[in-house]
C-alpha cells in the first residue's frame, strides 16, 4: 500500500479503502493506492500552512537551490522514473523517458524565479512620489494530476509554486501514483524543509476537500472537461485561484501544398503517440480538396499498419496499451458509433489484439468522417485516426472553430500567408504549423481556450509567476520638516 508524504515523513493514509494499480500491458496488479479522506487533506494542508510561515521569507535565490539539487537527482534517475511510468501507465519506455525530461525542463525554467519575481519601480510618478510593485507568495497551493503523464504534468505547476515562496499539496492520479512516490523520495534527498511539499493519495473525496479547504489559496488541475469545470467552479466559489485544464478535440488541417509524406507521418505520430492518451494529440485530419484527401488516405493506412504494438518495455515497440479495460471499451464504442453513422473503417485496430494480455488496441483509421458524427465531437483519447474532407480552407477553419473544445490545432502547409491566416482566425490557443504536437516549452505558457481551459492565467512559463504570487503596489512619499535632504 502506498503512503502519503506529509510534513517531511511517509505516513499511512487515514482512509480504509484502496484501489489496485494495474500494469496495462498485462492486466496484473502491481500495487495498491489508498483512497484518501478529507482528514488526510487536513493534515497535509496544516503542514503546508505551518511551513509557509518560514518558507515565504527564504530568499528566492536560496529557494531555487533545492530545485537545482532535484534536477541533478532526476537526471541521475531518469531511466528508473521512465520505467515506472511505463509500468503503471503503459506508454513506451522512449515516450516515458521523453516525458520525464520535459518535466525536468520545467525545473530549468522555475530556477529563474529570482528574475521572474522581480517587481517594477517608477520614480516621480508625481512630484516627490515614487511607485513600486512587489510580488509575494500567497500560501498553500494544491495540484490534482491526470493519469496520462504521471511524471511530467505535476512539474508544470509545483516547481513554480515553491520557487515563488508558496507551499504545496499534490494529489496524483490514483491510477498512476507510483512515479510520484519515486519523485518525492528524490525531493526528500534535496533537504527541502518539511511541509513545503506534501503528497496525498485519493479520489473524489480528496478532490472535494482540496477544492473547498479554507487554507488553500489556489488549485492546479489537468483532466477531462467536466471535472475541470467542476474544479474551477467549486474552487472559485470557495475563493481560490484556479487553473483547470480540460479536454481536447484537436483538428489537423492539411492543405494541398503540404509536404505530404512528412505531414502524414507527423499527423499519425500525433494521433497514436502514447496510444493517443495526451491532451495535445491530434484527432480529426481535415483535408482541403479531393486530391489532398485521397493522397492522405493512401499514405495513412500503410503507415498506421506498420506501427508495432506491445509492452512498452519491449525494444522496438512503437505503441503501448491504453490505460484500462474501461478505456478500451469506450474507444471501441466510439469506433462502432462511427460505423453506424456511415463512416468507413479503412484500418480496424480492434483486430489482431484478441490474444494479447492487457488493454491493447492497434491504430484505427476511419474515413469519410463528418462534423455531426459522434467521433468528430467527442475526445477519443485513443489511437484512432479520423479522416475528413472539405472543399475550402475557410470551411476547414469554420469546422475547427465550431467545436466547444479548443486546446490545440495544426496546419500542414508550405504557404506563409495561409499559416498567417490560420493563426489569425483559428480559435484554439495552442497552434502548430507543420508540428503535430504543439506543446509549448517550459519558458512559454501552456493552456487552451473555450472549454479546454477554465481560468484567467495559463500554466508554466512567465505566467506562472502571476498565478502563484499576489502583486502589491506601493505608492510612497517621504516627508521631512524642511526641504533639505
Amino acid at each position: 500500500m502506498l503512503q502519503d508524504y506529509i510534513d517531511g515523513k511517509w505516513v499511512s493514509s487515514l482512509a480504509k479503502a484502496s484501489v489496485p494499480i494495474v500494469n496495462p500491458a498485462n492486466g496484473k496488479e502491481i500495487a495498491s493506492c489508498p483512497m484518501g479522506s478529507s482528514e488526510d487533506v487536513n493534515r497535509a494542508v496544516a503542514a503546508a500552512k505551518a511551513a509557509f510561515t518560514t518558507w515565504k521569507n527564504v530568499p528566492a535565490i536560496e529557494r531555487v537551490q533545492y530545485l537545482f539539487k532535484l534536477k541533478a537527482l532526476l537526471e541521475a534517475n531518469v531511466d528508473e522514473l521512465a520505467k515506472c511510468v511505463t509500468t503503471e501507465h503503459g506508454k513506451t519506455f522512449v515516450e516515458a523517458k521523453a516525458s520525464v525530461k520535459r518535466g525536468i525542463q520545467m525545473i530549468d525554467t522555475a530556477v529563474g524565479m529570482p528574475t521572474f519575481q522581480k517587481g517594477e519601480f517608477s520614480e516621480d510618478i508625481a512630484r516627490g512620489i515614487d511607485c513600486k510593485t512587489i510580488r509575494q507568495p500567497m500560501g498553500v497551493f494544491a495540484g490534482i494530476a491526470p493519469f496520462n503523464f504521471p511524471a511530467m504534468v505535476p512539474f508544470w505547476f509545483w516547481p513554480f509554486a515553491i520557487a515563488s515562496g508558496n507551499t504545496y499539496v499534490l494529489k496524483p492520479s490514483e491510477r498512476v501514483p507510483m512515479t510520484q512516490k519515486l519523485i518525492f523520495d528524490l525531493i526528500e534527498k534535496t533537504g527541502l524543509p518539511k511541509g513545503v511539499m506534501n503528497l496525498v493519495h485519493g479520489g473524489k473525496e480528496v478532490v472535494q476537500a482540496l477544492c473547498t479547504h479554507p487554507d488553500i489559496k489556489g488549485l492546479n488541475f489537468v483532466g477531462s472537461t467536466p471535472v475541470a469545470k467542476y474544479v474551477y467552479e467549486t474552487g472559485s466559489k470557495h475563493g481560490k485561484r484556479v487553473q483547470a485544464l480540460g479536454g481536447a478535440k484537436n483538428f489537423m488541417v492539411v492543405l494541398p501544398d503540404a509536404v505530404m509524406d512528412k505531414s502524414v507521418a507527423t499527423a499519425l505520430e500525433s494521433i497514436i503517440g502514447c496510444a493517443g492518451e495526451r491532451c495535445l494529440a491530434g484527432s480529426v485530419v481535415v483535408c482541403v480538396g479531393d486530391e489532398t484527401y485521397e493522397t492522405v488516405k493512401a499514405k495513412m493506412v500503410p503507415a498506421a499498419s506498420d506501427i508495432s504494438v506491445g509492452d512498452g518495455m519491449d525494444p522496438g515497440v512503437q505503441m503501448g496499451p491504453v490505460i484500462s479495460q474501461a478505456s478500451k471499451d469506450r474507444i471501441i464504442g466510439l469506433i462502432e458509433s462511427a460505423e453506424k453513422e456511415g463512416a468507413r473503417i479503412l484500418l480496424d485496430g480492434r483486430k489482431g489484439v484478441e490474444k494479447m494480455p492487457g488493454f491493447f488496441l492497434k491504430p484505427t483509421v476511419i474515413a469519410d468522417v463528418t462534423a455531426k458524427m459522434r467521433v468528430a465531437q467527442e475526445e477519443i483519447f485513443g489511437p484512432v485516426v479520423l479522416l475528413a474532407k472539405v472543399k475550402t480552407f475557410d470551411e476547414a477553419i469554420a469546422w475547427v472553430n465550431a467545436g466547444p473544445l479548443a486546446n490545440t490545432t495544426t496546419l500542414f502547409t508550405s504557404s506563409g500567408p495561409a499559416a498567417r491566416k490560420f493563426c489569425n482566425e483559428i480559435a484554439p490557443a495552442m497552434i502548430g504549423i507543420n508540428i503535430g504536437v504543439p506543446a509549448p516549452m517550459s519558458f512559454f505558457s501552456f493552456g487552451g481556450s473555450k472549454e479546454s481551459f477554465f481560468g484567467d492565467i495559463k500554466a508554466h512559463g512567465a505566467a506562472s509567476v502571476q498565478f502563484f504570487t499576489d502583486e502589491k503596489i506601493v505608492t510612497e512619499r517621504w516627508l521631512s520638516d524642511s526641504n533639505v535632504w
